[in-house]
């Protein structure tokens, strides 16, 4: 079990605690933050995090494989996950978009988040 995340900060239950998550919701939560965290960034954990982040220096031809090469970085270490796939797209602010297909347990999952 681990402590439900939103937007950056913890859930508490209204009784004075905090909220757990399980299951497929804390891989998610996981799958989330380890994607959109800068790998390196945190000094005692430098592996943690993924890459994304530098999509944008990359070649419009090579920009898939280069996502689907650092969102799998990011995920080695999710048991039980594997990435088979990412769709790539851009919003009305040029923002990247990216949607990342997952298989967890025989289901497949569907992660939606923007690089920035």
């Amino acid at each position: 079990m681990e402590l439900k995340i939103k937007d950056g900060d913890y859930v508490t239950d209204g009784a004075g605690g905090l909220r757990h998550v399980s299951g497929r919701e804390a891989l998610l939560q996981r799958v989330l933050f380890k994607l959109t965290a800068r790998r390196g960034a945190l000094p005692f954990l430098p592996r943690l995090g993924s890459r994304l982040y530098l999509l944008g220096g990359e070649s419009p031809v090579g920009r898939k494989g280069a996502a689907l090469q650092y969102v799998t970085e990011a995920l080695s270490d999710e048991e039980d996950v594997s990435v088979t796939d990412v769709e790539l797209g851009k919003d009305e602010q040029g923002r990247m978009n990216i949607k990342v297909h997952l298989l967890y347990g025989g289901e497949e999952l569907k992660v939606p988040l923007t690089v920035r």
